[in-house]
């Protein structure tokens, strides 16, 4: 069991770091939002099916009639999430972005409590409480943003919370089958507002890698991981998102984080590795 939990917590914590670079993606990619959701998922999908029938063959075909209730329910719910989480980030600041997904272990936690009734530890409330702290203090309480952003931003988080409590619930839905249709279906929904001629340039390599990792890795990793850790947990450390965004922009265009910038990223650091060490020992 302490196995399982560590491969899940080191899932999860994979998951988190492939989708902290998601606005250094689409600051990178020069193209509009909607063709860099097209192309994302376009190689996402091609990715996943690869590696679907690579590792699992005509299983991994059969997965797709595995899917239930429950693996239907995460697709649609992923639809909806992933495009908003990137529509977010076009439309308000990702100060205003990181604030709002701050809150999703303490909405995570409470949505837990009433469908799983799985009770949250004192510890994993106070970590949140004070990785949420360190996310305002980090980005500041900025006027910058937009309410079409911030609503989005918001049902992002929400949507976060109930993918981590549906995979919790229903540790049988398959992995890869289930991202690759959300992707799949997110394609297709903005197929007929994308140029489908590829990108010049170096865009297209960009969406590839940006497809392959935050599809692929983010998607298959996080479901595979958040299934063998508690909800707030899972949450707890995709909160870390919004402390190593500003790591990628510094370490790709050298632009140096503000000092509130790295206090409230170590404080978000320390709240949830306070809280893993914790959980631990006990």
């Amino acid at each position: 069991m302490v196995t399982d939990r560590r491969l899940g917590l080191a899932m999860v914590f994979a998951a988190t770091l492939s989708w902290s670079t998601a606005g250094l993606f689409i600051r990178a990619a020069d193209t509009d939002l909607v063709n860099i959701i097209f192309w994302r998922g376009i190689f996402g999908v091609l990715g996943m099916a690869v590696v679907l029938l690579v590792f699992q063959g005509r299983a991994g075909l059969a997965s797709f009639r595995r899917l239930g209730k429950a693996g239907w329910a995460y697709v649609l719910v992923s639809v909806l999430t992933l495009p908003a989480y990137l529509a977010s980030l076009h439309l308000t600041s990702i100060a205003h972005v990181a604030i709002i997904y701050a809150t999703v272990p303490l909405m995570t936690a409470g949505l837990a409590w009433l469908v799983l009734r799985e009770a949250a530890p004192r510890s994993a409330i106070i970590a949140a409480l004070i990785a949420l702290g360190g996310a305002v203090f980090m980005v500041g309480l900025s006027t910058d943003g937009t309410v079409l952003g911030d609503a989005l931003a918001l049902a992002m988080t929400f949507g976060m919370a109930i993918l981590v409590v549906l995979a919790r619930r229903n540790p049988e839905i398959p992995a890869l089958a289930a991202g690759l249709v959300a992707t799949l279906i997110t394609v297709v929904a903005v197929l007929p507002f994308a140029a489908t001629a590829l990108p010049e340039g170096d865009t297209i390599l960009i969406l590839a890698i940006f497809g392959l990792s935050n599809s692929l890795l983010g998607f298959a990793l996080f479901i595979l991981g958040s299934r063998r850790i508690p909800a707030v947990e899972t949450a707890l450390i995709g909160a870390l998102e919004a402390p190593f965004a500003p790591v990628w922009v510094w370490l790709m265009f050298g632009e140096t984080p503000q000092p509130t910038t790295v206090v409230g990223g170590l404080i978000v650091f320390a709240a949830v590795f306070w809280h893993i060490l914790r959980s631990a020992r006990a």
